[in-house]
């Protein structure tokens, strides 16, 4: 079944629900489009990564590490203007 799309002055289109509810894409989901051969495109949704890859994205290994007291206190000092 094709489905027909009109291009904006922008160059932009917009898909139609049917089509974003059968790729089982939703609010900022991304797309990645192929560009294929003659003319054609195929258009997929993007998995993008996993939660589970920012795990330990922050961690440095030369890093005093701080109780939850600790940080308790340091936040606290830190709304209250204190350095």
């Amino acid at each position: 079944m094709a489905i027909a799309l009109t291009v904006t002055a922008k160059g932009e289109i917009t898909l139609r629900k049917d089509v974003l509810q059968h790729l089982g894409v939703r609010p900022g989901d991304k797309l990645s489009i192929d560009l294929l051969a003659e003319h054609r495109v195929q258009l997929r949704r993007n998995p993008g990564n996993p939660v589970s890859t920012i795990f330990g994205l922050l961690a440095q290994s030369n890093t005093e590490r701080l109780s939850m007291e600790e940080i308790r206190e340091a936040s606290a000092a830190g709304w209250a203007g204190e350095e």
